[in-house]
């Protein structure tokens, strides 16, 4: 065995020196393939072996990825179970994000490898796949009678806006109409009273698309038209069961009622803006977390001012939690509804959580 090529054959990753033979780490004692996912060990540290046999004399014992002392699984049936491995995850709405390198450690294949052969076998990379299937799940819910911004979340995408920024390649759907602003849509709102003042809750058939605070009615009315100027838009007195329902929830959660709100919504942003609104629903009752700290937490460290600026945009208070964003030092920063709601609503969930932990 030329132990120089079969090193470089490690450092590569290499599937086609599977059958050729195996490596095993004295650090670890563990025997792999030489196109195992695992992190690359140091030369010193390597030994080579023709057969699994003589790897496990030697006192090594099986790699649990690349499973080698198994018979290697033909590509076809590698790129098969990474694919029951996507098509699982979509029907069960799983949360966990699917990267190669999730996919390549479940089929005991390089990333780039697994990205190569996928694309081969099936015409598509792993993320066009997903895409897909997501579509396809998406297409199931609407045609059962879904609106659009339920049929979204029971597609498995984490916001409707997921579907507006794919849909006009995959599904032959226009993207929401605000972008000009709100042309063709028509926006029901109710007004009730609350403990912070007067509330403002518009929807869509899609999902709610406005939740303001203020003062009055007439300027959140006012509010509401300059956000949507080419909607048409009707106050009612006797909402929809949807809305009703949904002005309760909020009105509960601004009191100081309620804990949580699964509302489903309807408002036009970037990636980036839906990304920052999603971390903030993460953040729990009582808590806050300071801009710097959800940068960090998207994987955008360095995005601290556009953090601040997708907080201020936030047009569906309490739901997209932004109250809970404040400054590095715990000063309460901005709040487009007024800094005194922001200081009391934290108050309020603080005292929810305060009382579910004394009676726990």
């Amino acid at each position: 065995m030329n132990e120089a090529v079969a090193w470089e054959s490690v450092l590569n990753r290499d599937p086609s020196a599977d059958d050729r033979f195996l490596y095993g780490v004295t650090t670890t004692g563990i025997y792999c393939r030489p196109s195992c996912p695992s992190r690359r060990p140091k030369r010193g540290n390597v030994s080579f072996f023709s057969s699994a046999e003589a790897a496990e004399r030697a006192g090594f014992r099986a790699c649990q990825r690349c499973k080698p002392n198994s018979e290697p699984a033909s590509r076809d049936e590698v790129i098969d179970r990474a694919r029951a491995y996507i098509d699982r995850h979509v029907h069960d709405l799983s949360d966990e994000r699917i990267t190669l390198e999730l996919l390549g450690e479940q089929t005991g294949m390089s990333p780039t490898h697994l990205q190569r052969k996928f694309k081969a076998r099936l015409g598509l990379t792993p993320a066009q796949y997903i895409r897909v299937r997501k579509r396809e799940r998406l297409k199931g819910e609407l045609k059962r009678g879904e609106t659009v911004s339920r049929a979204s979340f029971g597609a498995g995408y984490g916001s409707s806006s997921r579907v507006y920024e794919s849909s006009d390649a995959g599904l032959g759907m226009t993207p929401a109409t605000y972008r000009r602003g709100g042309a063709g849509a028509h926006i029901d709102f109710a007004i009730a009273k609350t403990s912070l003042g007067t509330l403002l809750v518009g929807a869509t058939d899609r999902g709610v698309c406005a939740v303001t605070l203020g003062d009055d009615a007439t300027s959140l009315e006012a509010a509401l038209e300059r956000e949507y100027p080419a909607a048409t838009r009707a106050r009612v007195t006797a909402p929809s069961s949807a809305l009703a329902s949904w002005v309760e929830e909020i009105v509960s959660m601004v009191d100081g009622s309620r804990a949580r709100l699964d509302i489903p919504l309807d408002v036009r942003a970037s990636a980036f803006q839906w990304k920052v609104w999603r971390e903030l629903q993460k953040i729990p009752l009582g808590e806050t977390r300071s801009y710097s700290e959800i940068a960090g937490a998207i994987g955008s460290p360095k995005a601290v001012r556009a953090v601040a600026s997708a907080c201020a945009n936030n047009r569906v208070a309490v739901v997209v939690p932004c109250h809970r964003a404040v400054r590095l030092d715990g000063g309460l920063g901005g709040y487009r509804w007024g800094l005194q709601r922001k200081k009391r609503l934290l108050e309020k969930e603080r005292a929810i959580r305060d009382e579910g932990e004394s009676t726990s």
